[in-house]
């Protein structure tokens, strides 16, 4: 295997993987229900 060859299969490696960890961010931003949070000024709920 030549240096080119896995030059472009590490440039599409990390491009899949950009590409899959931007579906799951969206995917993750998207989804029904309610976010709770406890913290210092107590407890929130909020819709998404």
């Amino acid at each position: 295997m030549s240096k080119q060859n896995i030059l472009m299969i590490a440039i599409a490696a990390l491009g899949i993987g950009a590409g899959v960890l931007g579906y799951w961010l969206y995917q993750e931003q998207h989804q029904p229900g309610v976010d709770i949070r406890i913290g210092g000024n107590g407890v929130t709920i909020r819709e998404r």
